[in-house]
C-alpha cells in the first residue's frame, strides 16, 4: 500500500503543497494529487485565502467520514461559493482511510457528479475482509429476494430482519455472506467480483469506504494525523452534527517532493 501512495505522488511537480488542518483534537497533514488538478487548485486557493479558517466539521459519522468546509455557513464569511468543480475520477485514487474527497449533491440533481466548490470529507471507514470486498453485494441481494420464494426458506426474511434490527448491520452482513454458497448452489451462479489489488490491500488493512469509489472525487490524502480523524469521528452527535462545534483552520506550505516520503512511512 505504501508503494501505491508513493507511485501516486511520483508524478508531482518539483515543489508542491502540504496542507495542515489544525483542530483542537490535533493536526492533520494533507497532500494533494496532481492527477486531480481542478480540485487541487481550488482547495489550495481557498486554504491560502483563509476561507476555510473557522469553519467546522459539521457532519460526522463514526466508521464512515468527517465532513467540513461549508464556507457559506460562516457568520462573517466574505466568500460565496456558487460554483461546482467537474468530477475528476482516477482509478488509482480511492477511499482508503485518510482520503480527502469532495462532497457533492445527489445524482438525481447532479447526474455528472460535479463536486461542491468548498465542502470536502475525510474518510475514516472500517476494515473489511477480502470476501466482503470480492462479492457482488447488489447481485447477492437481488437473488436473496428470489431465495425467499423457494420452498424451505419461508422464514428466512423474518430471520434476517430480526438479525438486522436486534444485532446490527455487521451481523446481518455476516449472515448474508453465510448464505452466499447456498444461493450459488440454488441458482447455479457466482457472486464473485474483481477488485484492483491496491484497493483490496488498503481496505483489508487500514480500511476505508469502498462504496464511494468512482462516485466522488478523491483529490488528497492525510499523511500524518490519522488518529485525529478517529478522535473527531468519535464526538457526540445529533442527526450527524457534533453537539459541540469542531472548528478548524488551515496552513499551507511549500514542500519538496523528496520530503514527502517521511509522511507516508
Amino acid at each position: 500500500m505504501l508503494m501505491g501512495l508513493m507511485m501516486a505522488f511520483s508524478a508531482c511537480a518539483k515543489k508542491d503543497y502540504l496542507i495542515t488542518i489544525k483542530t483542537s483534537y490535533g493536526d492533520m497533514k494533507v497532500i494533494l494529487y496532481d492527477q486531480t488538478p481542478k480540485h487541487k487548485e481550488n482547495f489550495v486557493k481557498l486554504a491560502k485565502s483563509g476561507a476555510y479558517d473557522s469553519t467546522t466539521f459539521h457532519r460526522v459519522i463514526e466508521g464512515f467520514m468527517i465532513q467540513g468546509g461549508d464556507v457559506d455557513a460562516k457568520p462573517d464569511s466574505k466568500v460565496t461559493i456558487d460554483y461546482t468543480i467537474d468530477a475528476e475520477f482516477v482509478d488509482t485514487l480511492f477511499h482508503r482511510k485518510g482520503a480527502l474527497a469532495a462532497a457533492r449533491k445527489s445524482d438525481n440533481i447532479n447526474p455528472k457528479k460535479a463536486s461542491s466548490g468548498s465542502q470536502f470529507y475525510i474518510v475514516q471507514g472500517v476494515v473489511y475482509d477480502a470476501e466482503e470486498l470480492t462479492t457482488d453485494a447488489i447481485k447477492l441481494n437481488q437473488y436473496l429476494g428470489q431465495l425467499f420464494q423457494k420452498p424451505g426458506y419461508d422464514s428466512l426474511r423474518e430471520e434476517l430482519s430480526a438479525i438486522y434490527y436486534q444485532k446490527g448491520e455487521k451481523a446481518y452482513a455476516e449472515k448474508l455472506m453465510a448464505l452466499k454458497p447456498v444461493m450459488e448452489q440454488e441458482f447455479n451462479t457466482t457472486f464473485d467480483k474483481k477488485l484492483p489489488a491496491d484497493r483490496l490491500e488498503a481496505y483489508t488493512t487500514v480500511g476505508g469506504a469502498p462504496h464511494l469509489d468512482d462516485q466522488y472525487t478523491v483529490f488528497g490524502q492525510v499523511v500524518e494525523g490519522l488518529d485525529v480523524i478517529d478522535k473527531i469521528a468519535a464526538v457526540e452527535t445529533r442527526a450527524e452534527k457534533p453537539l459541540q462545534d469542531v472548528y478548524f483552520t488551515m496552513e499551507v506550505e511549500e514542500v519538496n517532493v523528496k520530503n514527502w516520503k517521511s509522511f507516508t512511512e
